[in-house]
């Protein structure tokens, strides 16, 4: 059930904006409930309920633009805002690229998502749960103590609405579970985390499971040591890959390309990865973590294949990126409430292969398999990348005890290029793909 507060908020929000001078407008209104519960050696520690509302409200006078935002949404307090934006708007710098959609782009037909569970959260049941993993992430040999157990519900939900005749909403809920555990002791004490998190209370994975893969994944961090500094490849777990995905997200933001700031900016239309390499960001996945019926500017967005046969095919754009480039927007707003629209992606995905993550590392043969990976360091112009890492040496293709203190390099064309993605998808993250075994990496070690 969609809150018609929000939707109250935003129809006045722009009438006042008109009624103020605005030659055009936007606004996004904002709802988000939460209820968590932590639980420590068997016992609730702590419990967290909050809610909040908000709205931001962006004005648009020639080519002058602002914005701002408020977190009470009765008509005073969105008055004073509408005050505030317009008076900061005649101040402002022009922007030659601002604007909102055109009437032409926006969505008509709000689909449903299937991301909104309407079942109310139920305190009791969080704690069970909780309890229950923590229970089994100490039950597993060799775990010594609990770091943090704990499990949450969410609900959220956005209404966007602009001068251009476009208002919409849509809400998400999440329910989440998850357990940090140690290992070892005194000063051979290591640690891991497992977790999950679910659109829907009953797709979310059994406690104890969570609990026990925890409890394994600390124990196999025990007796780690340095290894000697090499060349080698390197398998990335799921969990570490994702985070290269975000990096290809970067380079190719429209505003990225615009500012000529990306390691990609001379690539569209050429073979970046593998030809068997297939990337698809898709809004319309039911269920999924970044599925949505419109973007953040209210535009049409569409299923669209990213990277196909290993080309890259497309930027991401909004409204102003795409007249900055010449282009138009392709669905890729994201809401910045009060302020100019970012880029972003909705359900963003490798697609698997058919090999295992047992395949990769007997193709491997010798490398590492990386678990974990601390403060990153990235150059965009370049694409220049290096991060701390944990993990385990492969050995002829067997995992041979556990390794830390170790520093992974590269560069990103080269990584794309080289990657090969296996079949374990685990579709936690609306950024999402495989483990990566990727060939020729730098390994600084001892």
């Amino acid at each position: 059930m969609q809150d018609q507060a929000l939707y109250d908020a935003a129809n006045y929000l722009l009438k006042r904006a008109k009624e103020l001078g605005a030659d055009a407008a936007d606004c996004a209104c904002n709802k988000s409930m939460s209820l968590g519960v932590a639980v420590r050696l068997g016992k609730l520690e702590n419990v967290e309920r909050e809610e909040a509302r908000s709205a931001g409200l962006r004005i648009i006078i020639g080519k002058q633009q602002a914005g701002a935002s408020t977190s009470a949404l009765n008509k005073e307090a969105l008055d004073i805002l509408a005050n505030r934006v317009v008076s900061m708007a005649r101040a402002a710098a022009e922007d030659p690229f601002c604007g909102i959609a055109s009437e032409t782009n926006i969505e008509t037909n709000i689909r449903n998502l299937e991301i909104e569970d309407p079942s109310e959260p139920d305190l009791a049941w969080l704690e069970a749960r909780a309890l229950e993993c923590e229970a089994a992430a100490l039950e597993v040999k060799g775990v010594t103590n609990i770091a943090g157990c704990g499990s949450s519900w969410g609900k959220s939900e956005v209404v966007y609405g602009a001068t251009n005749g476009f208002i919409g909403g849509y809400g998400g809920t999440s329910w989440s579970l998850g357990v940090a555990a140690l290992a070892g002791e005194d000063d051979e004490k290591e640690r891991d985390y497992a977790g999950h998190s679910a659109r829907f209370r009953p797709l979310l994975r059994d406690a104890k499971l969570i609990g026990i893969e925890a409890g394994e994944r600390a124990i196999a961090r025990l007796k780690s040591k340095k290894i000697a500094s090499t060349k080698a490849p390197v398998i990335l777990e799921a969990r570490v890959a994702r985070s290269i995905m975000s990096y290809l997200i970067s380079a190719i933001s429209g505003a990225a390309i615009a500012r000529g700031v990306s390691f990609l900016r001379d690539k569209l239309g050429q073979q970046i990865f593998s030809q068997n390499i297939n990337i698809i960001d898709d809004p319309f996945k039911l269920g999924g973590w970044g599925s949505k019926p419109f973007d953040g500017e209210g535009v049409k967005v569409s299923k669209q294949n990213i990277i196909e046969n290993g080309v890259l095919t497309n930027w991401l754009l909004n409204t102003s990126t795409a007249l900055q480039l010449g282009l138009q927007t392709n669905g890729h707003a994201s809401m910045n409430q009060g302020g100019s629209a970012g880029i972003g992606v909705s359900n963003f995905v490798l697609q698997p292969s058919n090999l295992s993550q047992d395949d990769l590392i007997k193709q491997m043969g010798n490398g590492l398999f990386i678990i974990e990976a601390m403060s990153p360091s990235f150059n965009p112009n370049t694409g220049d990348y290096s991060v701390g890492v944990a993990g385990m040496e492969i050995i002829n293709g067997e995992k041979a005890g556990a390794i830390s203190e170790i520093t992974i390099a590269g560069n990103m064309i080269d990584m794309f290029a080289n990657l090969i993605p296996a079949n374990d998808l685990e579709g936690k993250s609306a950024i999402d793909c495989p483990s990566l075994l990727i060939d020729g990496m730098t390994i600084a070690g001892s």
